[in-house]
Parts: C-alpha cells; structure tokens; sequence
C-alpha cells in the first residue's frame, strides 16, 4: 500500500507532501516536497491508495444557509441564542463539534478564519481528481480523507502542540523523536532532518500515516445523524486505535459507522 499525506496551504508555498510505502510490520517515507503546486498534488493522488489532506473539504451548512440568506436580503437569528452561541455554530462544522468533544481542540473555521483561503484551493483540487475519474467523498469514503494532524497526534498520545513555525524547531525535533519512539518500525529515511526543520513536511507525513489508519478502517466515521452534513461539510479522520494498529493488519476492511 502507498498513502500520501498533503499539508495544503492557500498557495504551493508552505505547501507539503509525504509519501509513504507500507510492507509487513514496516513503513517507509520514500518522499516529501514543499513548495508543492496543484498539478503534483493531483498526480500523486492518482497513484495513491488513499491520501490524507490536511484542509478542511467544506463549509458549515448552516454558514452557507446564512450567507444564501443574507444575499436575498433576510437574515433569521434564532432567539434565545446569545451572540456567541449563534456565530459558533455558523462558523464551525459538525466534525469541528466532534474532534473539539474528543481531543479538547479546537480546528480553525473555515468559515471564519484565513483556513478559508486553503479551503478554496482544495475545493479546485476535489474538482479536479473527480474530474480525473477519481472517486471524492468528503467523507472520506473515497481516495482522498480530510486530516488534521494536531487531532491525529492526539489520538495516538503524542505531543500535538507548540511545534508550529521556525521559532519552534527544537519542540518540532523533539515531537519528531517522540514520534520514532512510539513507532519503530517508521523510517523516515533521508527526510528525517527535513521533518525536524519543517513542520510542513512533519504534518503531511502525520497526514500519510492518518491516511493509513482511515484505509484500515481505524478511525471514526460519521454516525447516522452525521452522515448528511458529513458529505457536504467533509469529515476528519480521527484515529481510533494505537500507531501500533498501522503495520499489524494486513489489508483494509471497513470501519463502522460509530462517530466519535
């Protein structure tokens, strides 16, 4: 099996990609780029069994509600909601909701932070793999999964914050050890000094590896009440089971329906 994880950012630059080959018991980072463009991206999906993009795949249905409303002129404000209440669940998306329940964090809004900006160049990328034949599920159903590294991280009891920016590559060098630690059979090969400089290169192999545990059906799908919003918000993948789990089965199986 071959994963790929994207660290998408709004432009190429700061824009990251790992690829990961697994064999029995091991995995191995055969590549990482940054300053990565839209037709690498697309290229690399196609020879990929399953690629885990960090970028949220959507937007909270009840902001496009609100913003289709506000352009025919009538905006409803619910009663009883306090200002706060109400712009909170406009701006965040049902598996926000859920990955905040479980792990304490808290993802970026797409609907109201600059994540917005990166979330625009992956709605072209979706269009464009569809476009190739290729199936998109913004639930994660498909070849492509929608990540978030720091939620990942968690999921599998590692430090997940204060590594990000150049300021902050000892924390980073210190997470990429503590990740070798937790997983052995890793070889991270000559990218190994990369991930320590580059939070980029760190999260999209983060990325390769939740891509991993999604094909193997080890992390939280959307429950029934979810799965509507799922397919038109997108749905993080959240890992279920220890990094462990990576390299001891053999071959996907479906994952059940359990949320998180």
């Amino acid at each position: 099996m071959m994963t790929i994880g994207v660290d998408l950012a709004a432009e190429p630059k700061k824009t990251a990609l790992a690829r990961i080959d697994w064999s029995s018991g091991s995995a191995t980072v055969r590549d990482v780029h940054l300053d990565t463009t839209d037709s690498t991206i697309v290229e690399a999906v196609t020879k990929a069994d399953k690629v885990g993009i960090d970028c949220p795949f959507g937007w909270p249905e009840a902001f496009v509600a609100f913003i289709t409303a506000h352009q025919r002129g009538n905006v409803d404000v619910p009663q009883g909601l306090t200002g706060l209440q109400w712009r909170r669940a406009l701006a965040y998306r049902v598996t926000d909701q859920r990955v905040r329940a479980e792990t304490g964090l808290r993802p970026l809004s797409v609907a109201a932070d600059r994540i917005a900006h990166t979330a625009m160049r992956c709605a072209g990328l979706l269009a464009a793999l569809a476009g190739q034949g290729l199936p998109v599920d913004r639930a994660g159903a498909g070849v492509v999964v929608e990540v978030y590294p720091a939620a990942s991280l968690a999921g599998w009891g590692l430090p997940r914050l204060g590594y990000k920016t150049r300021d902050n590559t000892a924390t980073l060098a210190t997470l990429v050890d503590a990740l070798l630690d937790a997983a052995p059979w890793l070889d991270l090969g000559a990218h190994a000094d990369l991930c320590r400089r580059s939070d980029d290169a760190f999260d999209a192999t983060i990325a390769a590896l939740t891509a991993r545990a999604a094909a193997l059906g080890h992390t939280a799908l959307p429950g029934p009440d979810d799965t509507s919003a799922a397919e038109r918000e997108g749905w993080i993948a959240l890992p279920t089971s220890p990094l462990s789990s990576l390299v001891l089965d053999r071959s996907p199986r479906p994952a059940e329906h359990s949320g998180y």
